[in-house]
């Protein structure tokens, strides 16, 4: 396949231990949201940091038949979106200044248009009104929406998200997690880290679980968010059910003792 993203043996080190090793996933289509779901400390935002050459992993990353590594960083910045958990705060630039500078971070759109460009990304989101509001004055799930819109408004061919929804409250979280499937819907390919399974079993087409430093399960939410899936990786005796309009729901009754 030579459209989409391969991720083959990737490897991940920190503090001297393997965090990942040998971490294969099935070839990730363009038109598809794919979560990377698992434990604290299972390697996911490092894998996902590693994708988009922030953070050193081993192995074969192949993005549309190209390898990542032997990308320019210019080109990289044009076809890959990273949004991080947290937005290091730039007290002297607003919001609109610094969607134009991840604009402007691929090589490109340099003229009058740039303004013109992230303005149309705010609105998209719903936050044009915070345009002008220093970086530094907004609430957590506010500076999360304008990750999001650096994250997007270069239009990259891949959009890495890293717990995306971790500080919005539950509309931010709707308006977020549509905006991600339309971006995927027009042809592009979406990696994110989340931890609550029930969201991701909603909005992903593919779940990929990491335990132990390796591929635990993957494929179709349906198929991966099992009772026994959560009891072994996650040690919590679960029910998983369909609501009344058929999205599948993770109830947590207890917490199992580990042997």
């Amino acid at each position: 396949m030579r459209e989409g993203l391969i991720l083959r043996d990737a490897a991940v080190r920190f503090g001297g231990r393997d965090v990942l090793k040998g971490f294969s996933l099935a070839p990730l289509k363009p038109g598809e949201v794919t979560v990377l779901a698992g434990p604290n400390g299972a390697g996911k935002s490092t894998l996902l940091k590693g994708i988009a050459r922030l953070a050193p992993v081993a192995g074969e990353m192949i993005l549309d038949g190209e390898a990542l590594s032997a990308m320019p960083a210019p080109q990289r910045a044009r076809k890959i979106g990273f949004m991080p958990q947290s937005l290091p705060s730039a007290a002297s630039l607003s919001v609109l200044e610094c969607v134009i500078a991840a604009l402007r971070a691929g090589g490109a759109h340099h003229g009058p248009d740039a303004a013109e460009k992230a303005m149309a990304v705010l609105v998209r989101l719903g936050i044009s009104h915070l345009a002008l509001d220093a970086l530094e004055k907004l609430s957590g799930g506010q500076r999360q929406m304008v990750s999001l819109a650096q994250a997007t408004v270069r239009d990259p061919r891949l959009l890495l998200l890293d717990e995306p929804t971790s500080a919005l409250d539950l509309a931010r979280q709707v308006r977020l997690l549509s905006e991600v499937r339309r971006i995927a819907s027009e042809g592009r390919i979406v990696l994110a880290v989340l931890h609550d399974l029930a969201l991701a079993a909603r909005w992903a087409d593919r779940i990929a679980v990491l335990h132990q430093g390796r591929l635990y399960a993957e494929g179709p939410p349906a198929e991966v968010v099992t009772p026994a899936m959560l009891a072994e990786v996650y040690g919590v005796e679960a029910r998983v059910e369909r609501c009344s309009k058929g999205a599948l729901t993770v109830l947590i009754d207890r917490e199992l003792e580990r042997s």
